[in-house]
């Protein structure tokens, strides 16, 4: 077993229950981190064989593309597509931060992490 990280990808979505989150939009910042066998990745020496994290980013970017009103729920699909896609992962923790937040006071980011596991069959 291994970790794969795709640390601090930096993106523009327009979550939020605001109006104007929802027009304005503003900056966010995703790091994923799955778990995966990879054995034999290390002995072939082939992208087939493990978490192509292009894959992952590629991900993060489509569902951060799709407006929400909550954290939780992008953080949720974020998951749920990569258990979808690659099957040899065995669990996911994504954390979403949304940078300068419009809540009325001076703070930096807010966020939501959530970990899921592949279930057993």
């Amino acid at each position: 077993m291994g970790i794969i990280r795709v640390k601090n990808i930096r993106l523009y979505s327009n979550h939020g229950c605001m109006v104007e989150e929802g027009k304005i939009g503003g900056d966010y910042v995703v790091n994923v981190k799955v778990k995966t066998g990879l054995s034999k990745s290390v002995e072939t020496d082939n992208l087939i064989d493990t978490i192509d994290y292009v894959s992952i980013y590629s991900i993060v970017k489509k569902e951060m593309s799709q407006r929400v009103k909550l954290l939780e729920v992008v953080v949720q699909k974020i998951i749920d597509r990569i258990l979808d896609e690659h099957k040899t992962v065995q669990s996911v923790r994504v954390n979403v931060a949304k940078k300068n937040p419009p809540i009325g006071g001076e703070v930096e980011e807010v966020s939501v992490e959530r970990k899921g596991k592949r279930k057993k069959e």
